[in-house]
């Protein structure tokens, strides 16, 4: 499991003052981009300099608590699914606070060639990094 925590901040909030939901999405991908924080250069490096990206092929969300301005993000990253030229992130978003379970989103991307916009086979590498959080 790969952990990041970010704060609530008031550009997340709508009119109900609770999280948008688009934000959670988001939020899993600051949280994807993190985990690659241990290759060279991180994920800049990986999608601007070796041109490897990963689009979502398909996301699902649960929402089961809000989330406010002042609240503190948990969000576990863990791997439900690592193939050939396909992974799925699982996000785990908590309030740090309390602990409350504030939502679960799936995200499942292509890793892809961002020049040639085409799926290819997982650099080892990368491999390597989602295999650590493989659930």
């Amino acid at each position: 499991m790969h952990l990041y925590e970010r704060p609530i901040r008031f550009e997340d909030v709508d009119a109900a003052r609770i999280v948008f939901f688009a934000r959670f999405f988001n939020y899993g991908h600051e949280a994807m981009e993190s985990l690659f924080d241990e290759l060279e250069g991180g994920y800049v490096h990986l999608t601007m300099e070796r041109h490897i990206g990963m689009p979502a092929v398909h996301v699902k969300a649960d929402f089961k608590a809000p989330l406010r301005y002042g609240d503190v993000a948990r969000i576990e990253v863990t791997l439900p699914h690592i193939g050939t030229k396909s992974c799925t992130y699982r996000y785990s978003i908590f309030r740090k606070g309390d602990g409350v379970h504030a939502a679960t989103v799936e995200h499942t991307c292509a890793v892809s060639d961002l020049q040639a916009m085409k799926a290819i086979v997982i650099p080892d590498d990368v491999r390597v990094v989602l295999e650590r959080h493989k659930v």
